[in-house]
């Protein structure tokens, strides 16, 4: 899609009347005194939790935020491969990619040997690694996000929407417990004299905290942000502009000779492009003087650091400054010695990190992504409250990583390029390298949870050698059996909190009496221990908290419908219609017809025996078990649900 030709308009960009993109304000209304959960913080991370907790019936939610009404114009514009998997169980990855940029190649820019005070191009790279997602890297308004979210929300049985113009004054948590063991305390921000205050008061089962890094909630639980700052200030700017820049449309990294760095994000529509362009050094404890800071001195770096080329700005959509600093908080939630936690930090309430790697946004939703479906179980009765604690063992670990690996990044963007005046300079060609190698940490796909209740040891990992325990489920394309559709695997886990077994079967006939798959769907059926038995209340259906999925290597032609045991064919709904959509085959298409990848070869799965792959709501792999382990399967699920 191109748009923003005739200047920058926040909203839906498929209006061609920017008018009619505008959201009605909120309707103004009381705060309700009791939730299951009480999100402070509308952005990326307090939206994706409240939209994945709207997917389960019953949860009570209240999302407060000081803002007067939604995000218009975002800072973060970077999403991830890895995020847009997640975009994808919500049902919104395609428009996302429809109006998105998307990022093929990234340009290395340095000195010119001939002119070192002029830059010239030193290499172009592939920037997404083949076969590293079935999703793309992309660049959109932050704000485009936040939109995508709260209609997930509005749509939900819960009808949910942001309670704006709320400011939390205090938490208390009662040692005691109780059935709402949280109290908050909260301003209503009105329009009226400074004399005034409004004040409600409202009491949760849970609060998370998902309010940036100068975060009420953190403070009201007494934990604090760690770490230090590189005293590094950049501006970032959006602008439409003319330019002799070749690589303009391309994500270009930039090192000058003298006069700073910068980096140049292309952005969706087609015209708009972000520029992240390095200031001078601070002197130490030394702020940035934002208000000596102008668009134009900003342009004029710019300027100054591209030579020979010029940009010519037009418009400037938005701009700012900020000052690097990679911190993390002490602790992720509340918890103490003989008591649960009951408040939870997500986002950047829990780390921050310069923006130039595209984490922020990423990191801060999948924080959210981990906690929502272990807190909708915990509310739902399908778990016990000590899945809880997994959340933040599993995410503070990440976050470290993650300030470890920015601290790394930005140290050699910042630094000037290595040169016979600057022997300890950073080399280009370096910093290239690093950039390439850590690709699949910036894709957001290197994620390996530690072993835990809810993530096996790895024993049986070579019968799935490339659906690694601990990492998120690595999608490939099957054909769907029921209406032969070539589909992505992967695409199978939606925002319904529900674990997906996946049964790949091994060499035997489809549905014989050899047929590893028939004798597991029998065992699912029939036997006592089953987790389909155990878990899945009456009144449910069949699919909703363990949801069966039969993958074979055969053809689609070569197995029939009628031979497909009952459980790979659930009645569903109250008129319990069949669902046809759990068994799928390898794609035995040739190459010709848009085929030649099969599942089994592109993940390593034992063709022979097959295997079963137990994977988490979040997308996670919990555990490979060989397909006749019903012992093994059951007591995973022993571990981390309550018997219906």
């Amino acid at each position: 899609m191109q748009f923003h030709l005739n200047g920058f308009h926040p909203g839906d960009p498929r209006f061609s009347d920017p008018q009619d993109a505008v959201v009605p304000p909120p309707i103004k209304r009381p705060l309700p005194q009791e939730v299951d959960v009480l999100i402070v913080g509308c952005g990326p991370a307090g939206l994706n939790l409240a939209a994945q907790l709207t997917q389960f019936e019953g949860i009570r939610v209240a999302i407060i935020d000081q803002k007067d009404d939604r995000l218009l114009v975002g800072q973060a514009d970077g999403i991830a491969c890895r995020t847009m998997e997640m975009f994808q169980a919500y049902g919104f990855a395609d428009q996302i990619i429809q109006e998105a940029y998307q990022v093929n190649e990234a340009a290395f820019w340095k000195p010119s040997e001939q002119k070192p005070n002029e830059i010239a191009r030193s290499s172009k790279v592939q920037d997404v690694a083949d076969d590293l997602s079935e999703m793309p890297h992309l660049i959109i308004n932050q704000a485009r996000v936040h939109d995508m979210f709260l209609d997930v929300m509005r749509r939900s049985a819960a009808k949910l929407e942001p309670h704006y113009q709320r400011k939390l004054l205090d938490l208390e948590v009662d040692p005691q417990g109780g059935e709402y063991p949280v109290t908050a305390r909260i301003e209503r921000l009105v329009n009226y004299s400074q004399y005034t205050q409004e004040v409600e008061t409202i009491r949760a089962k849970y609060v998370v905290g998902c309010d940036g890094a100068r975060s009420s909630v953190r403070t009201a639980i007494g934990k604090e942000l760690v770490g230090d700052a590189l005293n590094q200030a950049w501006g970032v700017m959006d602008v439409l502009l003319n330019t002799d820049f070749p690589d303009i449309r391309l994500k270009s990294l930039i090192h000058s000779n003298n006069e700073g760095n910068m980096l140049i994000i292309p952005r969706e529509g087609g015209y708009m492009v972000r520029l992240y362009i390095e200031l001078d050094k601070l002197k130490e404890n030394e702020r940035v003087a934002r208000d000596q800071m102008t668009p134009e001195i900003l342009i004029a770096a710019a300027n100054r650091i591209m030579q020979p080329y010029t940009i010519d700005v037009k418009e400037v959509a938005w701009w700012s400054v900020y000052e690097i600093g990679q911190r993390i908080t002490t602790a992720f939630d509340d918890s103490e010695e003989g008591r649960p936690a009951r408040v939870f930090l997500a986002g950047d309430a829990c780390h921050t990190h310069s923006p130039k790697a595209g984490q922020g946004l990423n990191t801060s939703v999948m924080d959210t992504w981990n906690l929502g479906w272990k807190l909708a179980h915990v509310l739902t009765g399908r778990a016990d409250e000590k899945i809880l604690k997994t959340y933040s063992d599993e995410r503070r670990e990440y976050g470290q990583a993650l300030i470890d690996f920015d601290r790394e990044f930005s140290r050699m963007f910042s630094a000037k390029p290595k040169s016979a005046d600057n022997p300890d300079g950073v080399d280009p060609a370096e910093f290239q390298r690093y950039f390439q190698l850590f690709g699949e940490y910036t894709a957001g796909v290197s994620i390996q949870y530690r072993p835990s209740i809810m993530v096996g040891e790895g024993t049986h990992q070579a019968l799935a050698s490339g659906l690694v325990v601990g990492k998120r489920f690595h999608s490939a394309p099957v054909i769907r059996h029921g209406d032969a559709k070539p589909v992505q695997l992967g695409h199978c886990h939606t925002a319904n909190g529900a674990y997906r077994v996946y049964a790949f079967a091994g060499n035997q006939t489809p549905m014989s009496a050899e047929c590893g798959v028939k004798a597991l769907c029998d065992y699912l059926a029939n036997d006592a221990n089953s987790p389909l038995k155990k878990y899945t209340p009456a009144d449910a259906d069949p699919d909703a908290v363990i949801d069966l999925r039969a993958v074979f290597q055969q053809h689609h032609h070569e197995i029939e419908r009628d031979t497909l045991h009952p459980v790979l064919t659930p009645r569903k709904g109250k008129y319990g219609l069949i669902d046809h959509e759990k068994v799928f085959c390898a794609d035995n298409r040739p190459l010709s017809s848009g085929g030649g990848k099969n599942i089994y070869d592109m993940r390593g799965i034992d063709k022979s025996r097959g295997c079963i792959v137990i994977v988490r709501p979040d997308q996670y792999v919990a555990d490979v078990l060989p397909l006749d382990d019903y012992a093994g399967l059951s007591r995973f699920f022993d571990g981390v649900l309550i018997e219906a």
